[in-house]
């Protein structure tokens, strides 16, 4: 009988020791994801001047604030409201405490709160919102153990950006931006005032929501820091009467979908909590040109389909699968200054600027024709446009014939390099190639960097690889940066929570010479001067580019460059079917360019306009007049009559 009755009171004694550890290791284990505080933060996305694209976040949208950076008097505007004594106290308000027990114990329930500010910060980090009296003794002891470990400084700074306040924002410095489109310091007392009453009822006092009552809430809180004498009659009066504009926003603000996908991709992996990790993406975007170039595209199609509609073709097909790519980019920084994958992407999230592999077309012919230049052939040289029979082995070893045809069947016997090119004349390309030698033109390509998905046969003439807009974007910077292969960049640097700032660099190796690429672009000038991309003339400025339309009208494509600025525009169904027989490269794609630059000059009308002559080039004789400049060599003694183009520092604004 003794044995068990010292078994009983071991019992007994070990009990309240049992719950003693259980609440210390509750304190230590509960406690310390308060005390080593790192919320979840939204990353935000930024253009090259500093303008939001987007907000990433996953569960909570908070921007982080330290307590320096808190203004002095929304501090005392949320003291003045919540807990006045909060310096004075140990985390608990001994008074409003026992008023809080009176008026619960009469009530029978929990009914009065007397919650400080370290209560209200334990009770909505740690802790539920039941109310219940178990909840509430946790409340008291954690808010007791969390002024022991940390300064009072410490537990507003975590309060102010912990707490709730409506609309999707956690933490006041969201709310103040949210809200007002205000950093804390520009914030009004009464606007202040109108954030600090939202942590009783955060939805019921939104401003969003319920504006007046907001207002209120506010006046309620000036009012208390009146009585208090921590504000003067003036400026009571003043605060009382404003009402604030409050702004009605997103939490996303994504203003460039495709562009934050992209980024998103890229540093994915690099950065695993990218929504939640309080990064600073600074992009190479320009989303005044990414505007210019949305509103290009939606342009562009809309007058495909109306032209289709006009001719009685319009069906659901087209209208449903006409889509489109818009690229610009910095050819010699390689920076992505728009990026436009589609025309809604609300409709379809798929970027076809870096996702579709399509075929270019005649846009692939200025590398085949920079392979023949490089060989020592001239602008000036003769091929000949004429019909030839090709003979082939298909896959099941038969013999096979290829009769490839010009766009109108036309075949103008032997012409220059530089007709062939500007009037996009398949023959002469193909025949060009042919009598060249295939692996010639392949090796060359491989120079310029081209290497993947190759045709092995003469159709790679007719620009039959498959390619995506930014990669063949890519490959123009050879042409629009004197011969340099740049590598397209979408993101410049990204900056920590803690300020380290990781700088991504590009990549850029010279191919060809200036004096070697000019040439090309003096060709390319005249495919837009009078050839077949007539259809992007910009006035008063120079371009440079080639069409490219692909067999049966699946493609349509211009690729072209200013002096400082590359573009690549794509149009087709994304179920590859064929668009209207009048769709080509020149009609659907080029007018698109042109609508770009238009509006890209009224943005930054200091972009430079003409392209510098290097002084390796010069003029040789020739019987081209359409053309605009005819030089035609390298190396031929220089004419001193002929004036080159104007030069000018003039450069594009970013």
């Amino acid at each position: 009988m003794k044995k068990y009755l010292l078994i009983g009171i071991g019992i007994i004694v070990m009990i309240p020791i049992v719950f003693l550890g259980y609440i210390v290791y509750s304190f230590e284990y509960e406690t310390k994801r308060l005390i080593n505080y790192q919320p979840r933060l939204t990353t935000e996305v930024y253009d090259r001047n500093g303008n939001k694209i987007a907000n990433l976040f996953s569960d909570e949208h908070r921007y982080y604030v330290s307590y320096q950076n808190i203004p002095p008097r929304l501090i005392e505007a949320l003291l003045a409201i919540e807990d006045t004594t909060f310096f004075e106290h140990c985390g608990v308000n001994p008074d409003a405490v026992m008023r809080a027990i009176i008026k619960d114990v009469t009530a029978g329930k929990l009914k009065e709160g007397a919650s400080t500010i370290t209560q209200q910060l334990v009770k909505n980090t740690l802790l539920t919102r039941e109310k219940k009296f178990s909840r509430k003794f946790k409340e008291v002891l954690y808010s007791i153990r969390i002024e022991q470990e940390l300064t009072k400084e410490q537990i507003l700074e975590r309060y102010f950006n912990e707490i709730y306040l409506g609309h999707g924002y956690y933490g006041i410095k969201t709310a103040s931006d949210g809200y007002f489109r205000k950093p804390l310091k520009e914030l009004t007392l009464k606007e202040m005032a109108m954030l600090v009453g939202l942590p009783k009822a955060p939805n019921f006092y939104s401003p969003t929501k319920n504006y007046e009552l907001s207002l209120g809430r506010a006046n309620r809180v000036i009012g208390r820091m009146y009585d208090l004498g921590w504000i003067d009659q003036p400026t009571y009066d003043k605060a009382t009467q404003e009402r604030p504009k409050v702004f009605n926003d997103t939490l996303s603000k994504n203003s460039g979908p495709y562009i934050i996908d992209e980024v998103m991709r890229q540093l994915g992996d690099a950065f695993p909590d990218i929504r939640s990790g309080g990064y600073k993406i600074y992009t190479t975007i320009d989303m005044r040109l990414q505007e210019a170039g949305y509103k290009a595209l939606q342009s562009g199609r809309n007058e495909i389909l109306k032209r289709a509609q006009e001719a009685g073709d319009l069906d659901e097909n087209m209208q449903t699968q006409l889509n489109g790519a818009l690229i610009s980019l910095d050819p010699r920084s390689g920076e992505v200054l728009a990026m436009v994958g589609g025309y809604d992407y609300s409709l379809s999230p798929y970027n076809r600027v870096t996702q579709a592999k399509r075929q270019p077309g005649s846009a692939f012919k200025p590398f085949i024709y920079q392979v023949a230049l490089d060989s020592g052939m001239t602008p000036a040289s003769m091929v000949p446009d004429i019909a030839r029979t090709y003979t082939y082995a298909g896959d099941d070893g038969e013999e096979k014939t290829w009769k490839p045809k010009n766009f109108k069947n036309e075949y103008k016997g032997m012409v220059t390099m530089r007709d062939a090119l500007v009037h996009s004349r398949n023959l002469a390309t193909i025949n060009m190639v042919s009598d060249m030698g295939f692996s010639k033109i392949t090796d060359g390509l491989r120079r310029f960097g081209i290497v993947e998905n190759l045709p092995p046969d003469l159709s790679i003439a007719l620009g039959t690889i498959s390619i995506s807009p930014i990669d063949l974007a890519k490959y123009y910077t050879m042409f629009a940066s004197g011969g340099a292969l740049t590598n397209p960049i979408l993101v410049r640097q990204v900056i920590t929570p803690r300020g380290e700032t990781i700088r991504y660099e590009n990549k850029s190796r010279q191919v060809d010479t200036p004096e070697q690429i000019y040439l090309m672009t003096s060709i390319l000038k005249d495919v837009v001067g009078y050839g077949t991309g007539t259809g992007a003339r910009v006035g008063g400025m120079e371009i440079a580019g080639k069409t490219g339309t692909t067999n049966k009208n699946v493609d349509a494509w211009f690729a072209g460059y200013s002096p400082t600025v590359e573009t690549v525009v794509w149009f087709g169904h994304d179920n590859n079917t064929p668009m209207r027989r009048s769709e080509t490269g020149g009609r659907a794609a080029a007018p698109v360019f042109r609508y770009y630059y238009e509006d890209m000059l009224r943005i930054y009308p200091n972009t430079k306009r003409y392209f510098d002559l290097p002084a390796g080039v010069y003029r040789a004789p020739t019987n081209d007049q359409n053309s605009s400049d005819n030089f035609t060599d390298t190396s031929a003694a220089p004419d001193t009559t002929q004036e080159s183009a104007p030069k000018t520092d003039e450069k594009l604004v970013f």
